[in-house]
């Protein structure tokens, strides 16, 4: 399918492995590294064959006796409460195994894990190689052949398994899981579909739009083959939703919340699930649904086949599969794990004062939806924006719907609705629509304001240029913004964009990655640091 990147460092044995050099390890023990690997025939940076990646990867030859010295040491870290050795901060995520890179037509591929080579997990070049039931081939007869991800996923997934993909949205990741959870049903049920039967698959998602989108593609997916799906989301009457529980469903896809709620009440019984997704993780967590999907995770059969989908691969995520996932998962990553946009997007940048924004705003859309038939998406960071900004073109003769927060989930549902059949084709959103939506068609994205996050930059103005399309971003920065300018100029460079001089004037320094939640990632102390000293003051000291 593509050929494969020649470089004698990954033909190497197979007690062969990656180690990452923190650039800010202590020079002597750095030096002493770089000792080691002068000489040595495999040693060479990764970056002259893959220059997306901004650190240096040296492999390096180790015999067991110092693999295990380095697990016993690893281990005792983790008792003590410590990480392990950080580069930049941040863990390194390693999958145990082999790894095979090449290059396909959409772009690197890097494939981990134990016995990922063997020729029954060979890339799927056709539909017809899967050898599949033509009634779950159905939902694929729009498609010339399987996407990238779906070509790489099905063979793993559908021998049964655990499965980590890091990939881009709008890659044709719901299908990716959807037909393997789809045949580990038809395997499990063996054709008897009986009445109030327990679901087999669980899909986690971090948004209702997401969960319902998911929900629609399994539930046309399932039909010819007699597999039922329900969708479990807040917002919404639980009446309907746990009708459909009783009466017998084969997949349940829902969001943390609303799912975690049925259960508790005896509603919803996941321990026959045997296939679990988690959808989007890294948003899932970021969103602070960890405890949710924990619970949730635990109450379904502890031999389950576990699938993770996520656009990045942050600590918090690999800490998860650690934990549910089998100990030698299969990690496929297409593209780059590091933050990187959607090239068939072009990105306009603009600098502006916050309150020069709805001017700017009527001016770009005379611009881009003279028209008022062609899809523009414009997003907002507050939900209380949303309506106000609803209005404002309203009142301008546009036509506009928008979704948010705060608007009841049958508005939402309608509004998103109305956007997509091209009843209403301009919509205002937060970013409840950033992640995950397949929305077809839309030309133009306007970020009216900048989110809180690079991440989330990119999710958003991955609305528009999906399949192989073009499409337009302008974005609005405005001084209050200026934390996040050294990201944007990152991404905008990585992307051959034009990086506006006023951008630049706000600098091009990178803050470390702040969670939500918890807070800047700082480095942890090094088991072997000083111990802290107590510091007593006397009687005098206290008095002055």
């Amino acid at each position: 399918m593509g050929r494969k990147l020649k470089d004698n460092s990954f033909n190497s044995e197979p007690a062969a492995q990656e180690i990452h050099i923190d650039t800010q390890i202590k020079s002597e023990k750095k030096k002493k590294k770089k000792k080691k690997n002068k000489d040595h025939p495999s040693s060479q940076p990764e970056v002259q064959h893959s220059p997306k990646r901004k650190h240096e990867e040296i492999i390096v030859h180790e015999d067991s006796n110092s693999r295990e010295k380095k697990k016993n040491k690893h281990d005792e870290l983790e008792e003590n409460g410590k990480e392990s050795e950080t580069h930049e901060g941040k863990e390194e995520l390693k999958i145990d195994g082999e790894e095979d890179r090449s290059v396909e037509e959409d772009g690197l591929v890097v494939v981990s894990g134990k016995d990922a080579k063997e020729a029954k997990y060979a890339p799927l070049k056709s539909f017809a190689e899967s050898k599949l039931p033509n009634d779950v081939l159905q939902c694929c007869k729009n498609f010339d052949s399987p996407s990238l991800i779906q070509s790489r996923a099905w063979p793993f997934l559908l021998d049964g398994r655990d499965f980590i993909g890091i990939a881009a949205t709008g890659s044709g990741k719901t299908l990716a899981f959807g037909v393997p959870a789809i045949m580990h049903v038809l395997k499990k049920r063996k054709g008897k579909f009986s009445k109030g039967r327990n679901p087999l698959c669980l899909v986690l998602s971090p948004t209702r739009e997401l969960a319902q989108q998911i929900s629609d593609v399994l539930s046309d997916a399932g039909k010819p083959c007699g597999v039922e799906s329900v969708c479990l989301y807040g917002g919404t009457s639980k009446g309907p939703q746990i009708s459909s529980l009783k009466s017998g469903v084969d997949i349940v896809i829902g969001t943390p919340g609303r799912l975690k709620d049925l259960i508790d009440i005896g509603v919803c019984c996941l321990k026959e699930v045997t296939f679990g997704v988690l959808d989007e993780a890294d948003r899932m967590l970021d969103m602070g649904f960890e405890p949710e999907v924990r619970y949730i995770l635990g109450q379904t059969y502890s031999a389950r086949q576990m699938v993770m989908f996520s656009a990045t691969w942050p600590l918090s995520v690999h800490r998860l599969a650690q934990e549910f996932m089998d100990p030698n998962p299969v990690k496929v990553v297409i593209g780059s794990e590091d933050l990187a946009a959607n090239h068939d997007v072009m990105q306009i940048v603009e600098v502006l004062d916050e309150r020069s924004r709805d001017v700017r705003l009527i001016a770009l859309l005379e611009k881009y939806h003279k028209s008022q038939r062609n899809r523009v998406l414009v997003f907002v960071l507050y939900k209380a924006e949303a309506p106000r900004i609803e209005n404002l073109l309203q009142k301008g003769g546009w036509k506009a719907v928008s979704i948010h927060g705060n608007k009841p989930q049958h508005e939402r549902t309608k509004a998103l609705s109305l956007f997509k059949t091209g009843s209403c084709p301009l919509m205002i959103a937060t970013d409840v629509a950033a992640r995950g939506l397949d929305i077809p068609d839309v030309e133009v994205v306007i970020n009216y304001s900048f989110p809180l996050t690079t991440e989330d930059y990119v999710h958003r103005i991955g609305r528009t240029g999906r399949a192989g399309k073009k499409g337009v971003a302008h974005t609005f920065f405005t001084p209050q913004n200026k934390g996040l300018a050294g990201e944007l100029v990152n991404v905008l460079r990585e992307a051959a964009q034009i990086v506006p001089d006023a951008l630049l004037k706000f600098g091009t320094h990178v803050k470390k990655k702040e969670s939500k939640l918890y807070g800047a990632h700082f480095k942890e102390i090094t088991a072997d640091a000083p111990k802290s000293k107590k510091i007593t003051f006397d009687s005098s000291d206290d008095e002055n």
